[in-house]
């Protein structure tokens, strides 16, 4: 089997014991963004699974939108990160 060369790891360990692998990220055409693939993308970049540059490129965010979804997880968990909930936790 051939493992793609990548930059940094390949998994990490999440602080509740899970594993994330960098398989566990979103796609990078990825234009619906549920809850739970952005809490993937800042889970990873918070644990250093792919540096927050790389992320901003590759699925063409912006500094502020980035910002506001780490946010809304430290602040309030990732149910903040549902659109249908958003206007609760502003």
């Amino acid at each position: 089997m051939y493992l793609k060369k990548v930059d940094g790891p390949r998994a990490v360990t999440l602080p509740d014991g899970r594993v994330m692998t960098r398989g566990d990220l979103p796609a990078a055409e990825t234009k619906r963004w549920v809850a739970s693939r952005k809490a993937a993308v800042v889970h990873g970049v918070l644990h250093g699974l792919i540096t927050k540059p790389d992320a901003l490129e590759r699925y063409g965010l912006s500094e502020e939108e980035f910002r506001s979804w780490c946010q809304a997880v430290d602040r309030h968990g990732e149910a903040a990160l549902k659109t249908t909930t958003l206007q609760q936790f502003r």
